[in-house]
């Protein structure tokens, strides 16, 4: 239960976090936005790690395959990316667009098995849930 609770306010603070930037990003610019956005996150996790954790913070290091070290450049291009896409379609399809797309890939990589993830048999039910959200889409879409 509390997963899914921390599920709902990851989509929420997401939600309201894009608002956010493609407003910082009219001030100044998408990359100044997309900079600040991934510099005030890095003092946030510093002061939580200061805080909270303090586990050997070049520990990081160690992790393998060191391609997972990508994380924060994937996540400049998501800020990147939410922000044009609320900026271009609106925070509500926007948003729902980017949901479907992360469901679609995280299953996919279920399915396959990639990034050390447990590989998972095809079950029916969720490529049929799958169609159901892109139906919703569209009918959401549809003028």
């Amino acid at each position: 239960m509390v997963g899914f609770l921390i599920a709902l306010l990851s989509g929420a603070l997401m939600s309201v976090q894009g608002i956010f930037n493609t407003q910082v990003t009219k001030a100044s610019g998408i990359w100044a936005a997309s900079a600040f956005v991934q510099f005030s996150a890095l003092l946030v996790c510093l002061g939580a790690w200061a805080f909270l954790e303090r586990s050997p913070l070049l520990q990081v290091f160690e992790v393998q395959p060191k391609y997972m070290l990508l994380g924060g450049a994937i996540g400049a291009l998501i800020t990147y990316t939410v922000i044009r896409s609320m900026d271009l379609l609106g925070p509500a399809r926007a948003v729902m667009l980017i949901v479907v797309a992360q469901l679609l890939v995280a299953y996919v990589i279920e399915l396959l098995g990639w990034f050390g993830v447990e590989k998972q048999p095809l079950e029916w039910r969720k490529a049929i849930g799958m169609l159901a959200a892109i139906a919703g889409i569209v009918i959401f879409k549809w003028k």
